[in-house]
């Protein structure tokens, strides 16, 4: 397994921040685990230059921030990563990541650990070739831009769509693909992965369902674009009191146990260790 550059977030709430609203930025440090000053999709072409000189003078905690730059082959990529690296920041997300060759590059360019956000179609069949380049340390995947890419209009189903198995605001089949092919590429790799953002942000209840569920597949994250679903996210990836004891409970009694042993009626083995230990992780930074 190739080794990653060691930066994890320290949270499971990612916010993103238009790197050209400098008086943002401490806002979205103190409302969320971690920040996305975003050079991309939240700014304007005529104002990027601005938001790199805005990114240049900014101080936030390297631990807490990740800078988002614009794909390779765009006019911007090239200035956005010389600006990262006059910075102290250590992690960059890559729009549109769409092999492993441009995830190293980014990483020898500046020295950052990347985290790829897989969002087109290309990526999404090469996730497996991406999650194995020597600089990415993580994964994250997008509805919009692929489903913009592959022609199509939107990635979950309407109300006037819902019924039988269709539910409104669920995602339809392709996304649903690329999300489980960019976790499976993830931890097959031995890479963290980060859940898309939830765009209806009134949709408090769809929020909470996808985190929870994202939460059960073992992303360590989801990306917010509003500071509302900060809680909402930090909530569902908070495991409740009864978890934490059955995980201590786990821990503890496998220090005395090699291999299978039964424990309050349950087998516990290798698989029902891990989830254990993932979430004593979740509880750790949910304090």
């Amino acid at each position: 397994m190739t080794p990653a550059p060691t930066w994890i977030p320290p949270g499971p709430a990612l916010l993103f921040c238009p790197a050209d609203r400098p008086e943002r930025y401490g806002k979205a440090a103190d409302r969320a685990d971690v920040v996305i000053l975003d050079l991309e999709d939240a700014v304007a072409p005529a104002d990027r230059p601005a938001a790199r000189d805005a990114l240049r003078a900014s101080s936030l905690d390297p631990e807490r921030t990740i800078v988002r730059v614009n794909p390779v082959g765009t006019e911007d990529h090239a200035a956005d990563l010389e600006a990262v690296a006059e910075t102290g920041y250590r992690c960059i997300m890559l729009a549109k990541s769409e092999s492993a060759a441009q995830v190293t590059d980014v990483h020898t360019a500046t020295g950052a650990a990347v985290l790829a956000l897989v969002e087109t179609p290309l990526g999404v069949v090469r996730a497996e070739e991406i999650a194995s380049a020597p600089g990415c340390t993580g994964m994250m995947w997008g509805a919009e831009d692929l489903l913009a890419a592959m022609g199509g209009s939107t990635s979950r189903f309407s109300t006037a769509e819902a019924g039988g198995p269709r539910v409104a605001g669920e995602y339809r089949d392709v996304p649903r693909h690329a999300r489980a092919r960019v976790a499976l590429a993830a931890a097959a790799f031995g890479r963290w992965a980060v859940d898309s953002v939830h765009l209806d942000i009134a949709d408090e209840a769809g929020q909470r369902a996808e985190a929870l569920d994202a939460v059960a597949l073992g992303f360590v994250g989801t990306a917010c674009i509003h500071p509302s679903q900060v809680a909402v996210v930090r909530q569902a990836y908070a495991p409740d009191d009864d978890e934490v004891a059955w995980a201590r409970k786990v821990l503890a009694a496998a220090e005395h146990n090699q291999g299978v042993f039964r424990l309050d009626g349950r087998m516990v083995d290798g698989p029902v260790f891990r989830q254990a230990e993932a979430t004593m992780r979740r509880a750790s930074a949910a304090t």
